[in-house]
């Protein structure tokens, strides 16, 4: 799932494992690294204990892009721990569930009850586009699999006239060329909950899906409709060809697989929630996307990790002979 901050090194004491050689490395050789190689984080730490314990950073991108990059030491301390906690427990179907109800208007409602005309019209219209071009964006690899346009676009946008605005405006953020291509490949988090169950782990999560999806729930009418009008204002500018973002997918991936822990890039992970802070807007405005990033950062980070720190530090308290591998997000803000 989501990157969040290290509150957790803070209240634990931490080794971090350095710089580990890397299967697959040539990918390596492009990384623009500064200043030294040597400095290259494993996104691995240790909780000096008997047995040890672990943190590992994991990203929301599939596996398979990053798994080659991911260091030997990452892999046997997954292996040698006897149990795995993750932020959410994402092979439980209650957590699919619940996410889903959290996501949904209340009863009778629908979105066009809800939306000003003008943004129902304009989303409407970016979604018919999306539904247009998916079958160019799919993948051979993922039409071999037995993947189709129409099934994809009902899996991710199925039923969203019935979804709350936040969670309109998250969707649309994420179906964009990049990300179709990636469907049907788990992210790392769940490929790691996949392995572990394979495995006969023992297994748990330190969060609740209440306690991720209702900070979301909690932003304000106003901050919504500005947030998705700035999101469609972004995906209609990329299809006038007239914008480019400045942080893709790519990116992220490549400073991940470099172990570039300290790069700015790895904020941009963070839950899909876009950064709306753009020195062009009116003064208004301006002070709308800095309310919302305010807000986010305070009930998405500080608050959330507070709280997951307390939560780790009684599992270790309460099973001193445990082998913990905590796997969460990578991304320090």
């Amino acid at each position: 799932m989501s990157p969040w901050s290290w509150f957790l090194l803070q209240t634990l004491c931490l080794l971090p494992t350095g710089a580990a050689q890397r299967r697959g490395a040539p990918g390596a050789a492009n990384c623009e690294l500064k200043p030294q190689q040597s400095e290259l984080n494993s996104f691995l730490w240790t909780i000096k204990r008997d047995p040890p314990s672990y943190f590992f950073g994991t990203i929301h991108v599939p596996y398979t892009r990053v798994w080659d990059f991911i260091p030997d030491n990452s892999k046997e301390a997954f292996l040698q721990s006897s149990t795995v906690y993750f932020e959410l427990d994402l092979t439980d179907p209650y957590t699919i569930s619940a996410l889903t109800s959290c996501q949904m208007l209340p009863q009778g409602k629908n979105l066009q009850d809800v939306l000003p005309k003008d943004i129902y019209c304009r989303l409407k219209r970016h979604l018919e586009y999306v539904k247009l071009m998916m079958p160019l964006w799919m993948t051979p690899d993922q039409r071999g699999k037995g993947l189709y346009a129409d099934y994809l676009f009902n899996a991710i946008a199925g039923n969203w006239e019935r979804k709350r605005p936040v969670w309109v405006m998250l969707m649309v953020n994420s179906l964009t060329e990049v990300d179709i291509k990636s469907r049907g490949v788990p992210v790392l988090d769940l490929f790691l909950a996949q392995e572990a169950e394979r495995l006969r782990k023992q297994t748990g999560a330190v969060e609740k899906v209440e306690e991720q999806c209702h900070p979301l729930n909690g932003l304000n009418f106003s901050q919504v409709i500005f947030a998705l009008n700035q999101t469609l204002l972004q995906q209609e500018s990329l299809r006038a060809g007239s914008l480019q973002i400045p942080y893709t997918t790519e990116d992220l991936i490549k400073h991940y697989n470099c172990g570039d822990l300290s790069s700015v890039i790895l904020s941009h992970d963070s839950s899909q929630v876009p950064n709306f802070i753009n020195a062009t807007l009116p003064p208004q405005e301006l002070i709308t996307a800095q309310e919302i990033d305010s807000y986010l950062r305070r009930e998405l980070i500080y608050k959330r990790n507070e709280r997951i720190g307390k939560r780790v530090k009684a599992l270790l308290e309460e099973f001193p002979d445990k082998g913990f591998f905590f796997a969460f997000g990578a991304a320090s803000q």
